[in-house]
């Protein structure tokens, strides 16, 4: 790899000024309505990105043990950590239940009850929340829609009742509440009106009130702007906020939580890179970047578009494939791509790359791992951190 101004690319760099514009937007709509936030730390794990998202008093929602466990190490409060996922393993459950987390999202009738053997066997409780597959419509893309029938998550209406049962039995299980998530990368307001309505027969069919019930937990997905992060860097957290309140109608003292994760992060994050070669083609012309695959899944995995800038050049534009060196086909992250005429040595900065870019990346193909730089005040800061910083991840 080269080198940019001494820096080896590629590289994620994060524009800390508009972080802390978002945390504060967002935490300021969901005020309005005593609304509580966590943040999917499964977007981006990064250090000092998550240390400024504890400054401004959000939890965190997790999927997994190593991030509940990478939670508290950054110092994120155990009484505001939710986990979720459909596959705990025994020794997930017990770390959690050892560190006394706010609450379990439980996924399924079986799950449900190897909790329940587990805070036995500890003498411990568990506080917990059903997740349930409302059959809501996200209108986004397969591969990140969780609420349909056919989708793993979440517990099916016709198991409820058995599931509350056991609630009800249980002497290690707290009950407080339900836990919904339809998708991510909504881009209308109306899945949510559609979910605020699920939850109003649902928490009504199974009379939810009657058993103690404290939260509801309504998950993220809100949508982020991929095609112009300029013009849209913050995304509409009040008219999001407002849909719920117009739309939700449970008692009033029940509290309601959300897990947002893509539109808290996603706006600050580029991915920087290096043009390593042109190549013509019979009908196109490839941009070969020496970032691929590896430091950014999304548009091979599923598709998913980002804008991409030359920063080296302007003018006159020209259409490109812009591709990256893992060797596999789809290691591409855009088809006709305008941009000005781009030539080896060129930098191009992917945009919308501060969610499930740096948080996805891989090492296939033995590649090193690409290193993290941020703007802070408008000025270029090296808050730089080794591997071993991240407690739990490798």
């Amino acid at each position: 790899m080269d080198t940019t101004s001494g820096i080896k690319t590629p590289y994620y760099l994060y524009d800390l000024d508009l972080l802390r514009q978002t945390l504060e937007e967002a935490r300021q709509a969901a005020g309005r309505y005593d609304y509580h936030i966590h943040y999917a730390i499964k977007a981006n794990h990064n250090p000092i990105v998550t240390g400024i998202i504890n400054d401004y008093g959000f939890g965190v929602d997790c999927v997994s043990g190593n991030e509940v466990m990478e939670a508290l190490h950054r110092g994120f409060p155990a009484e505001k950590i939710v986990y979720a996922g459909v596959g705990k393993s025994d020794d997930e459950i017990r770390q959690a239940l050892e560190n006394d987390i706010f609450c379990f999202n439980v996924e399924s009738l079986e799950e449900l009850q190897v909790i329940d053997e587990i805070a036995s066997e500890m003498k411990k409780t568990a506080r917990i929340a059903l997740r349930v597959n409302p059959g809501v419509q996200a209108h986004t893309h397969k591969y990140i829609t969780t609420g349909l029938d056919e989708n793993k998550f979440g517990i099916h209406p016709s198991q409820m009742q058995e599931a509350l049962d056991l609630c009800r039995t249980s002497q290690r299980l707290d009950f407080r509440g339900l836990h919904f998530h339809i998708g991510s990368q909504i881009t209308s307001l109306q899945p949510f009106a559609e979910l605020c309505n699920r939850v109003n027969e649902i928490w009504k069919e199974f009379d939810i009130s009657s058993m103690g019930a404290t939260i509801v937990n309504l998950g993220g997905g809100l949508g982020v702007n991929y095609e112009d992060p300029e013009g849209n860097p913050v995304p509409d957290f009040q008219s999001f906020f407002d849909v719920i309140a117009e739309n939700l109608r449970i008692p009033q003292h029940i509290q309601v939580h959300f897990e947002l994760g893509r539109s808290l992060v996603a706006q600050c994050g580029s991915l920087i890179t290096r043009v390593m070669y042109t190549k013509k083609g019979v009908d196109k012309e490839f941009v070969i970047t020496d970032a691929g695959m590896t430091e950014l899944m999304r548009p091979s995995l599923y598709q998913a578009k980002h804008k991409i800038e030359n920063t080296s050049n302007a003018g006159e534009t020209f259409l490109y494939d812009v591709v990256g060196p893992v060797c596999e086909s789809s290691d591409v992250f855009g088809k006709a791509v305008e941009l000005p005429v781009t030539r080896r040595g060129h930098i191009l900065a992917i945009k919308s790359c501060g969610a499930y870019a740096e948080s996805m990346m891989l090492r296939y193909n033995m590649r090193a791992r690409a290193r993290s730089y941020f703007l802070d005040s408008g000025e270029f800061a090296k808050y730089d951190f080794l591997e071993k910083d991240l407690r739990n991840v490798v």
